[in-house]
């Protein structure tokens, strides 16, 4: 009896279920392209892929957990990816041109907060007026052109790899979802964020600093949509206007495929980067395949539905267990 328990709780551990969904969709894939799809370079650009939606899907999920959303990430990184090129151009060194687009970023996740936590508006709102507004700036800046990098070293960033095999991107991205994990799990940080999303009046009760906390995840967010976008044009050797404007939502998806609630309070990093692993897969799954871009768009919709029914089942779930309790 206590076999069947433990194989039952084994089965319904959320990274059990994550990983045997990877191991369908890998499959499934690889059946119908009758292999390319895990050809060595379709698996290298799997990996590129992940490296500039991983970094948004951090922002993404730090915000969740906390109970906000950012719909700006994907306007800020192109953005950044713009700028970039442009300060290159321009003269400026290398290191000066990628911190002026982390400031940047930066700024532009501090105006979010200011909408929120001054103004009042609720931060779907906020960060979808915020992306109109720095899209607009974007087609002014480069009057809707693409901009050449025009640097060996930032190509060789966004194109290079390690030992010839591993992408120097996704090695970066990897770094940040270990670091990210390890602060919001083992700092007391990353403990107040957890706390903030569950019960913010109880947590504030106990001292922590709510407003601060956001302005921090919204800063947070902001910067690493610049690294998104500045590795995108890197690796794309150019700053483009479409960039990635909309990668938000694989993001988002992501990380609600991943466990965390998106009433905030819940999730591990080490489920979401499985979750980046599913929607990238998918995604490219679907390229392969050649399927049209515009039927991409609705499955990719449709897996964003799957991970907010997910999430309501889980939070039902955990309702009921609850009331049981009690």
């Amino acid at each position: 009896m206590e076999s069947v328990k433990g194989l039952r709780k084994f089965f319904n551990q959320k990274m059990v279920s994550l990983l045997f969904l990877l191991a369908i969709v890998i499959a499934t894939f690889t059946i119908l392209s009758k292999g390319s799809f895990l050809h060595p370079i379709n698996i290298r650009t799997i990996l590129n892929l992940m490296a500039v939606t991983g970094l948004l899907t951090l922002g993404a999920g730090c915000l969740i957990i906390y109970g906000y959303i950012d719909l700006s990430t994907g306007a800020t990184g192109t953005f950044c990816g713009i700028v970039m090129p442009m300060l290159l151009q321009s003269g400026a060194h290398w290191s000066v041109a990628v911190i002026l687009c982390i400031v940047l970023g930066m700024l532009v996740g501090a105006a979010n907060a200011v909408l929120v936590n001054v103004v009042g508006f609720q931060s779907f709102i906020a960060t979808m007026a915020m992306a109109s507004v720095v899209n607009g700036v974007t087609f002014v800046l480069c009057k809707g052109q693409a901009v050449s990098v025009k640097n060996d070293f930032i190509t060789y960033i966004g194109t290079g790899r390690f030992f010839n095999t591993i992408p120097i991107p996704i090695t970066i991205t990897v770094v940040f979802f270990i670091v990210y994990g390890l602060l919001l799990s083992k700092s007391k940080f990353g403990r107040s964020v957890y706390l903030l999303g569950g019960n913010a009046q109880a947590a504030r009760l106990s001292g922590l600093r709510p407003v601060r906390t956001s302005y921090i995840l919204f800063m947070n967010s902001g910067m690493l949509a610049s690294l998104a976008g500045m590795l995108l044009a890197a690796r794309m050797k150019s700053g483009t206007t479409s960039g990635i404007t909309g990668s938000q939502f694989t993001g988002i998806t992501a990380a609600m495929l991943g466990g965390i609630s998106f009433g905030g309070g819940s999730g591990s990093f080490a489920g979401v980067f499985v979750g980046l692993l599913i929607v990238t897969a998918f995604n490219n799954g679907l390229s392969v395949m050649g399927v049209l871009s515009y039927w991409q768009t609705v499955a990719s919709g449709a897996l964003l539905l799957f991970a907010l029914t997910l999430d309501y089942l889980n939070g039902r779930r955990m309702t009921r267990r609850v009331a049981v309790r009690t």
